[in-house]
């Protein structure tokens, strides 16, 4: 059975910074391109990184890019999602998403299997 969860969310003041972790179980994470999503509410679930299987190609969305890292280290099945100067922007439930080719999760936004999300709420 194929398996995301996600941890290391939490209520962070502006400014402030989280680290959000995605492990597998039940298949080989660097078989696999990860994704990040979020969704707040009212909104629909947009794409904030990628990381190719690799983690040679990665992709950040714009609103994002300089603030968030992604990172991955297939020997210990883990991807990172690093999120600092979060804004309240950024509050949302974020997701993390496996698909064995990046373009079917940056731009196809389709996956094999989704983790089943962590909370952060920036506020202060």
């Amino acid at each position: 059975q194929l398996q995301l969860v996600e941890s290391g969310g939490g209520l962070v003041q502006p400014g402030g910074s989280l680290r959000l972790s995605c492990t597998a179980s039940g298949f080989t994470m660097g078989e696999y391109a990860i994704g990040w999503f979020r969704q707040a509410p009212g909104k629909e679930r947009e794409g904030v990184s990628c990381i190719s299987s690799s983690g040679v190609n990665i992709n950040y969305a714009e609103a994002v890019k300089g603030r968030f890292t992604i990172s991955r280290n297939n020997a210990n099945n883990m991807v990172w999602l690093q999120m600092n100067s979060l804004k309240p922007e950024d509050t949302a439930v974020y997701y993390c998403a496996a698909a064995r080719h990046s373009w079917d999760l940056w731009v196809r936004r389709k996956a094999d299997v989704w983790g089943q999300g962590t909370q952060v709420t920036v506020s202060s």
